[in-house]
């Protein structure tokens, strides 16, 4: 596709009409959200979207079979889902923005970067993947397999084991393990399956080499979907990336979680240029 420009600016890939659900709130420079496999802006990052539209503006959209996107009716493609985020954020009146990625979304949030560079001011990429390890791999071919033989449940149950932590999971009584199953499955997307089929199929360690702007790795140690070491690796492969560990915490960050990641996030937001921050 050719290049185009917005105000003096070449702003890379041509944009699609489009046509994502998009959450939007807030005021102050741009953050633009990209939530995992299975999940949703609120899903992802529910617990600190008023605290950061205090002082930016939040844009979120929802993969296809998400928030109120429709269920794609071919497979995902990384390009063509990073356009659509780009897409909804000029939409939604921003042309340039800070990106959080988180898991998928990491992923997601990279390939942006190198189709519209200068449209991308930061990244922060949490419990991302730049391709899946085994661990991965395996468990999003498990979620396949048992959604195509209806055994949603059991998809639910994969989830909890491996999206919450030891501790966390420690903590619920056994009498309430059916109780979190079934929430776990009410908040599942309708596209959870096709998500997951793009998490096994990205691969964005060409990418990494061609990021030239401040980068936050964000990995959370106790993590039993996406392990910790492809954090690691994203860090490793990105020029002057700042990582940042969050000790013990899982997949899913809990509240408390939460809050350090918001922390670090906050603080990382503030050494950037006036109009990325």
């Amino acid at each position: 596709m050719s290049e185009f420009s917005v105000v003096g600016m070449t702003t890379g890939q041509a944009l699609p009409d489009p046509r994502l659900d998009v959450f939007v709130k807030g005021s102050g420079p741009a953050l633009l959200l990209a939530h995992g496999a299975g999940g949703g802006i609120h899903g992802n990052f529910g617990l600190v979207l008023d605290d950061l539209a205090r002082d930016h503006t939040l844009v979120g959209p929802h993969y296809p079979g998400a928030g109120g996107t429709a269920v794609a009716e071919k497979p995902l493609e990384l390009d063509e889902l990073a356009d659509q985020l780009v897409a909804s954020a000029v939409a939604a009146g921003q042309e340039s923005f800070t990106l959080l990625g988180e898991s998928l979304g990491s992923a997601v949030a990279v390939r942006v970067a190198t189709r519209h560079p200068a449209r991308v001011r930061a990244l922060v990429l949490t419990a991302g993947f730049p391709v899946a390890d085994p661990v991965l791999a395996l468990a999003a071919q498990l979620i396949k397999t048992l959604a195509a033989a209806d055994q949603w449940g059991d998809v639910a149950r994969l989830a909890c084991l491996s999206c919450m932590s030891a501790t966390d999971l420690a903590d619920i009584e056994p009498a309430d393990l059916d109780t979190l199953v079934a929430q776990t499955l009410a908040a599942m997307p309708p596209g959870t399956v096709d998500h997951f089929d793009l998490v096994s199929r990205v691969d964005v360690r060409a990418d990494l080499a061609h990021l030239s702007i401040p980068v936050m790795v964000v990995a959370p140690t106790g993590d039993r979907l996406v392990l910790p070491d492809s954090s690691y690796r994203l860090a490793a492969n990105i020029t002057d990336a700042k990582l940042v560990e969050l000790p013990g915490a899982a997949h899913v960050l809990n509240e408390a979680d939460r809050s350090a990641w918001l922390r670090h996030v906050r603080a990382f937001l503030r050494t950037l240029p006036p109009r990325a921050a």
